[in-house]
């Protein structure tokens, strides 16, 4: 919808403001919840909804705002750098008091650039709502910045592009978009054109019309959840921003001509990965009045998702493919819908491409089942409840689809429009979407793909011719109708054989993911689609987790369903090739090869532990999981999944006999104590500086250092090395002083965190997964990708932060403040369903308290110096193991272990207090000696 269709209802209104209405939940709607809505006479858009969960607070702000709007030569990109700049204080609350207001509200905090609007969302406690609705209400009308500031944030995003290189299918979908749109903005990704990235820091001027052009009232919606009182919500909304001005800019979209025909591009990639091939077709925009995009979304689904006969062909039974996916986004203009595979072998990937035709040119002719789409439309509306468990995620929903029309009732009409669908509404979409003009096909590879790949085709060609148990049970009741278990086994990768590493993670996926006895996997997927039910496995050192999720009314299908592939697997042996296959996969192409940071933070947990049960990765080593057999699998299953080995904990709306029907069923696992408990590991603590610099053919250089820790969750000093830690970086929050002083002041990266316990996966969420509970920790320092030329100095710098804190400690003031933060944090961390279930099971496990009453009563106890004395007892500045992987490894090896001065350059202007200090850290004496510096070449990383 066009924006200056959106400011109709505005200039209706030009001297009062739209009254208050609430809006009670219709019984179909599929949001339960009573909201209020209001605009003001400036043309803010308010939306309140108490969403029944206490003492937490969400406000999301989506502004009609993205890369859409980019219709400038030269300034794509630019509403995603803008969020950025978003941060970067007013005259009233510079950055520094702007993040002191955050802290202090124990608040989360982010926002993210889409093609049609950029997010900005905040969650606190409640008592903190007029201070955080003043200070947001601040920086959207009052934003203020220097050009220095400007210009390092500049260099912050393009180290954020710098950050994605490493990822395929980000450059993929970047050449796809740039093939198939001539005109129109989404011609562009919303990180932009590197050129024009590049050329960020001279764009100061224009970062401030930008502004004054989108950041307007009739342009934001200011969303309030959680535990909140519509009126007065409401009224703090119109203390602070009704003074507002509304704006009169509005740059239409250029409208993309039809299309020219098919197209076929190719990615060359420089370092070996599996080929790629993607199908993507014109794809209509988003309403909930017209059934194109849903009815098109919908078919797409049933055809390429987990449920659909190519998936089982191609990913389980002909197993050419690991993953088969398909994206139908929701957009404002037309854009593209996409069906996508990752292909083992590049002999394959013909033969792939013109499988996925195939299924395409048949949808024209050949109408899914009424039963078909009766099951999708079940699975759509419960996946969506199944999401809806805390404030945050409730918030986030709404704004994504709040922004197209500034509407509380956007997605309940959506859903509406998607249960009137029927399989003429789908095939109907097919004709017409579906056709060779607006056609891309792109693939990518590092090695040579067959001949003849790049000749396209026609679609109509490829179409068709005419007992009770003794379990302990953690019940966790609410009146979420989702309910969730988990069922905790004491194994996990600590327990793998020597020379079988991998074996536990294999063996967890060769139960959720393989089936039962009675039936093959493509079986039970498709039966638990309509229930938008799941069933998935974790693994981790010592513990692998199973989590059930259903909706309560289809618990008993579900548990019959579900729970076979437990009690009795099937242990086919095509699933078994299938699933090693992925596991090697995930190791050599998603670990190492895709994504440097967390390769180098595995590897610094293998460095310190070498020689342990810690020594490993939890998907193994290549040697390790080449030498697994199903016989293997069988033998850990049988040994490792008993009833005393297991803790089992459930969530919800459940009743008495839904528990006593799992602990029944859980009466058929094997008896039994289990396998053997492992021992604490003993991490090696280097002396000095130990470092190992990996090898390999990437832009950017990852670092990662830190040393063992036996603070575990039962130690007594565990709350002060966690407040000291969230002082020094806590993750993805601007607040730590590692972060204001590597990323905010010099712009050298990302971010920079720092962690007492493990954190998997860290680049993905703000919080780690429950249930990842280890006898022994890693102090880890997560320093994110710098520039090459700027390693040294980024290492120093944190070593000299780090430095500080051991030799200084905290001063009181920052001990208050950080206290106070996690007091109300806590909650924040834990605000989920998942994530209160499973950290009650992880406080059983390390036989704890309550997760929140035990910090929130140990941080209460503490003084800054029992923190400061926990980090002159735990944590050193000199003795650490170091991990980069970067290109050039001769290059940092020579300049570590000279102890040279290493320099550092800006774009901006700094002031000389930073100058001097950086003269002083790039001379700073680290005393690496030549034989503790390891160059390891990146393909041996994990061989064995």
């Amino acid at each position: 919808m066009a924006l200056l269709a959106l400011s109709a209802p505005v200039l209706a209104l030009p001297a009062a403001a739209a009254p208050a209405k609430p809006a009670p939940a219709a019984g179909n709607d599929v949001l339960p919840f009573k909201a209020t809505e209001k605009t003001l006479a400036n043309g803010l858009k308010i939306i309140v909804v108490p969403t029944g969960f206490p003492n937490l607070v969400s406000v999301t702000i989506p502004v009609q705002t993205g890369s859409r709007n980019e219709v400038e030569p030269g300034k794509s990109g630019f509403a995603h750098f803008f969020e950025h700049m978003m941060f970067r204080g007013t005259p009233s609350y510079p950055p520094a008091k702007y993040q002191e207001v955050i802290t202090k509200a124990g608040a989360r905090q982010n926002a993210y650039t889409s093609d049609d609007l950029t997010n900005y969302y905040t969650t606190f406690a409640k008592e903190d709502l007029e201070t955080v609705l003043k200070v947001e209400a601040d920086r959207f009308q009052h934003l203020s910045y220097p050009i220095e500031a400007f210009k390092t944030e500049s260099r912050a995003v393009l180290g954020e592009y710098n950050k994605n290189s490493a990822n395929p299918m980000q450059k993929l979908f970047e050449v796809q978009r740039d093939a198939a749109f001539t005109t129109h903005t989404y011609k562009h990704t919303t990180m932009g054109f590197l050129k024009d990235i590049e050329d960020m820091p001279n764009q100061y001027e224009y970062s401030k019309v930008f502004f004054d052009r989108w950041y307007r009232p009739e342009k934001t919606t200011i969303i309030v959840a959680g535990d909140v009182e519509p009126q007065k919500a409401i009224a703090l909304v119109e203390k602070y921003w009704s003074k507002w001005k509304k704006g009169s800019y509005n740059a239409p979209v250029p409208a993309e001509p039809a299309p020219r025909g098919a197209q076929y591009r190719h990615v060359p990639w420089p370092a070996p990965t599996l080929p790629l091939v993607t199908v993507a077709f014109r794809s209509p925009a988003f309403s909930d009045t017209m059934k194109d995009q849903a009815a098109l979304s919908m078919l797409l689904s049933l055809s390429f998702g987990p449920t659909s006969p190519l998936y089982k062909r191609l990913v389980q039974d002909e197993q050419k493919v690991d993953q088969l996916f398909d994206y139908t986004p929701n957009r404002v203009d037309p854009t593209l819908a996409t069906i996508g595979a990752r292909v083992k072998k590049p002999a394959d990937a013909l033969y792939v491409r013109d499988a996925i035709l195939q299924t395409v040119a048949s949808l024209r002719d050949t109408p899914v089942s009424e039963k078909e789409l009766a099951d999708a439309k079940s699975a759509n509306k419960y996946g969506l409840v199944r999401s809806l468990d805390n404030t945050e995620q409730i918030a986030a929903t709404l704004a994504s689809y709040v922004h197209f029309n500034r509407s509380y009732g956007t997605l309940n009409r959506y859903y509406r429009l998607v249960d009137s669908l029927t399989p003429a509404d789908l095939q109907a979409a097919a004709r017409k979407y579906l056709v060779d003009d607006g056609m891309v096909v792109t693939t990518l590879a590092h090695d040579a793909l067959p001949q003849g790949i790049e000749a396209l085709p026609k679609l109509t060609t490829l179409a068709p011719k005419a007992a009770d148990a003794k379990f302990d049970v953690l019940v966790q009741k609410s009146a979420l109708p989702q309910v969730r278990f988990k069922l905790l086994f004491a194994a996990g990768s600590a327990h793998d054989p020597q020379g079988k590493e991998g074996l536990a993670a294999l063996t967890a996926s060769m139960v959720a993911e393989a089936g039962s006895r009675e039936r093959k996997i493509d079986e039970i997927t498709k039966s638990l689609f309509p229930l938008a039910g799941s069933f998935a496995d974790q693994v981790d050192k010592e513990m692998t987790t199973f989590t059930g999720s259903i909706h309560k009314d289809k618990w008993g299908e579900f548990l019959d369903i579900a729970l076979p592939m437990l009690l009795e697997p099937g242990f086919r042996e095509e699933d078994f090739r299938r699933l090693k296959d992925a596991q090697k996969n995930a190791l050599v192409l998603d670990l190492k090869d895709n994504n440097e940071e967390e390769f180098g933070k595995e590897r610094l947990q293998t460095n310190v532990y070498a020689g342990t049960p810690y020594g490993h990765p939890v998907l193994g080593t290549v040697k390790g999981i080449e030498s697994i057999t199903l016989d293997d699998v069988k033998a850990f299953y049988r040994q490792a999944y008993t009833q005393g080995a297991v803790r089992v904990g459930i969530s919800g709306d459940v009743s008495d006999a839904m528990i006593a029907g799992l602990k029944t069923a859980l009466a058929r696992l094997p008896q039994g104590a289990g396998l053997p408990a492992t021992a604490v590991p003993q991490g090696r603590k280097p002396q000095g500086l130990e470092v190992e610099i990996i090898e390999k053919n990437t832009r950017a250089t990852a670092i990662s250092f830190g040393l063992p820790l036996e603070v575990t969750r039962r130690h007594p000093d565990f709350p002060a090395l966690w407040l000291a830690k969230t002082w020094l970086g806590e993750h993805r929050a601007s607040s730590g002083q590692l972060y204001q002083r590597v990323r905010e002041l010099r712009g050298l990266n990302y971010g920079d965190y720092a962690y007492i316990e493990a954190f998997p996966g860290g680049m993905y969420g703000f919080f780690p997964r429950p249930n990842l509970g280890r006898k022994a920790q890693l102090f880890e320092v997560w320093i994110r990708p710098v520039a090459p030329q700027n390693a040294h100095f980024a290492l120093r710098l944190a070593l000299s932060e780090l430095g500080k804190l051991v030799d200084n400690g905290m001063s009181q003031q920052d001990f208050e403040t950080t206290r106070d933060y996690l007091m109300k944090n806590v909650f924040v961390m834990t605000a989920t369903q998942d994530q209160r279930l499973g950290y009650a099971l992880d406080s059983q496990w390390y036989g704890t308290p309550e997760f929140t009453q035990m910090m929130r009563d140990g941080l209460a106890r503490l003084t800054v110096a029992d923190v400061n004395a926990a980090i002159r007892k735990h944590i050193s500045a000199q003795n650490l193991s170091v991990v980069f992987i970067t290109k050039d490894a001769a290059g940092l090896k020579q300049a570590l272990v000279s102890d040279a001065f290493s320099p550092i350059k800006y774009d901006a202007a700094k002031p000389q207090a930073v100058l001097d200090e950086d003269q002083a850290i790039g001379n700073m004496k680290l005393g690496i000696k030549a034989e503790n510096v390891k160059i390891t070449p990146a393909a041996q990383a994990f061989a064995e």
